[in-house]
């Protein structure tokens, strides 16, 4: 009788130990997945000025159109110049703009930053479409070089039919440079940021 007892208790011992093993071992995978799962959500929904991603062509020129503006800033221990090409440009909605970034390294040593972006009003994320750009993409520049980075990009015309979004006439892009992506996950520039699809090779100066 005792021996039975002392097994039926040790089988609850058992499970209240790999009952607790489970908690622990699901919150700590709460915990790892909580941040790529609210950037896939923001991928999805375009919550929080995520860009949405997809490779759709640009549908076409509509009648509204849209001033983008584009905005660069650098991690302070980053020894960049980083800067937009063009301060703006003004679309169609539907047509499809490229727009250049330009970083310098102005340090003795070469220097790898890696780069974030986000767009503003937040509103705009689901209808601001990336077909090709340079973040989430290491970049390592020798002292003194400099590199042009293209971003392509299109606005969806359902912008206009969408009540929060149809009287918005300006539009801004964010890129931030930083050393590692580790730095940009604790500024909490990830929370919001959305991949990259890709690079697309800059024309010739001077070509359409």
């Amino acid at each position: 009788m005792e021996q039975d007892r002392q097994q039926t208790l040790a089988r609850r011992n058992r499970r209240t130990a790999m009952a607790a093993f489970g908690v622990v071992a699901t919150m700590v995978g709460v915990s790892f997945a909580a941040v790529p799962l609210y950037q896939l959500f923001c991928r999805v929904t375009g919550f929080g000025g995520t860009p949405m991603i997809g490779s759709a062509p640009a549908p076409g020129a509509g009648q509204q159109t849209v001033t983008i503006r584009f905005n660069a800033n650098t991690q302070p221990n980053l020894p960049w110049r980083f800067e937009a090409v063009q301060a703006s440009q003004t679309l169609h909605v539907g047509e499809e703009g490229v727009a250049f970034y330009r970083a310098r390294n102005t340090g003795t040593a070469p220097a790898t930053g890696v780069s974030t972006y986000n767009v503003t009003p937040e509103t705009v994320g689901r209808y601001f479409h990336k077909t090709a750009c340079f973040c989430f993409e290491e970049q390592t520049l020798t002292p003194g070089q400099e590199v042009d980075m293209p971003l392509a990009f299109w606005i969806d015309p359902r912008i206009a039919d969408d009540p929060n979004t149809r009287n918005i006439r300006t539009i801004t892009v964010s890129y931030t440079f930083f050393r590692t992506l580790a730095d940009a996950e604790r500024s909490g520039a990830l929370a919001n940021a959305g991949p990259h699809v890709g690079r697309r090779d800059a024309p010739p100066q001077g070509t359409p």
